[in-house]
């Protein structure tokens, strides 16, 4: 596939904008739990943008499996991004929107290292390297310099949330491994929604109650930002920019997210503290995550994770 070699003012725009998006959804989740029980919402957003994409993909006429193997690997990544969201969303009700947004952008650090062991042609080097000791240095500045009852208090949901970095981390390897020459980016986002959604119910059914406390209008809106503008619309978005643009272009920007998450989720709509801790952890994760996607001037393959 032959990519567009720079980004316009319009790709850019579209970045920045899912961006925001993205940077809202921590505290629109968090606000959505306060009637809906957390995996059970997770599940719920899983099932109705797979439904969605779904629709979608017969329209255009794209194969949902195109072969018996792919189910299988289907299968897997969904239970990786059921676990990843479960972890996200249960963990979202033990520490603040702010802290996950700089945990869980560490997971360009966990990629970077497992890339390293189990993909050809991935091994780190002198940016990966730096990256990785300045994101570290960032979650090690979050630990340490919060320490005292807050800490303990956040650390149920600090641990989810890195565990769920880690995961994310896994499922971009898996993919790049076992379905990147089989399958399209679109077909994997499926994947992930329709194998997830019967784990997070079945969690949710096991280990929730009550399921549904109230469902107020912003309970509603919650649940439509999260399932359509967030799962569908604005995965749809990023995947189309993935199929006309190389992906070492459009990483560049992905920092932004966790910078307009703490500012939006945590500051604007949750009313959070944030102390200086929290941003240098902030900044160090950020520039360590801008290093390990860095990428010399040369062509660049697609990937199929946001």
């Amino acid at each position: 596939m032959i990519y567009n070699a720079q980004l316009r003012w319009k790709p850019i725009a579209v970045l920045l904008v899912l961006a925001l998006i993205w940077g809202v959804n921590m505290a629109i989740i968090k606000i959505g739990s306060r009637e809906l029980a957390p995996l059970f919402m997770a599940g719920l957003r899983s099932l109705v943008a797979g439904f969605c994409l779904f629709i979608w993909m017969k329209a255009k006429g794209i194969t949902i499996f195109p072969s018996k193997i792919v189910v299988i690997h289907g299968i897997v990544i969904g239970l990786f991004f059921g676990a990843e969201f479960g972890l996200i969303y249960v963990g979202l009700g033990y520490t603040l929107t702010s802290r996950v947004y700089v945990l869980l952008y560490t997971a360009p650090f966990f990629a970077a290292l497992e890339a390293h062991f189990f993909l050809e042609g991935d091994r780190l080097n002198i940016w990966k390297v730096a990256g990785l000791i300045l994101a570290f240095s960032g979650v090690v500045a979050l630990f340490g310099g919060d320490l005292g009852s807050f800490s303990f208090t956040t650390l149920p949901g600090d641990l989810m949330v890195i565990a769920a970095g880690s995961l994310w981390a896994s499922t971009t390897v898996y993919i790049k491994k076992h379905l990147a020459h089989r399958t399209s980016p679109l077909q994997t986002l499926y994947y992930q929604l329709l194998f997830s959604a019967p784990l997070l119910f079945v969690m949710s059914f096991a280990l929730e109650d009550p399921i549904v406390s109230g469902f107020s209008l912003v309970t509603a809106f919650s649940v439509f930002y999260q399932c359509i503008i967030v799962a569908f619309l604005s995965y749809l978005a990023w995947f189309e920019l993935i199929r006309r643009y190389p992906v070492s272009l459009l990483h560049a920007f992905s920092f932004f997210t966790p910078i307009l998450g703490v500012f939006l989720s945590g500051i604007l709509i949750m009313n959070e503290f944030i102390s200086p801790v929290l941003v240098a952890a902030l900044t160090l994760v950020s520039l360590g995550m801008f290093l390990v996607n860095h990428r010399p001037a040369i062509k660049s393959v697609g990937q199929t994770e946001p």
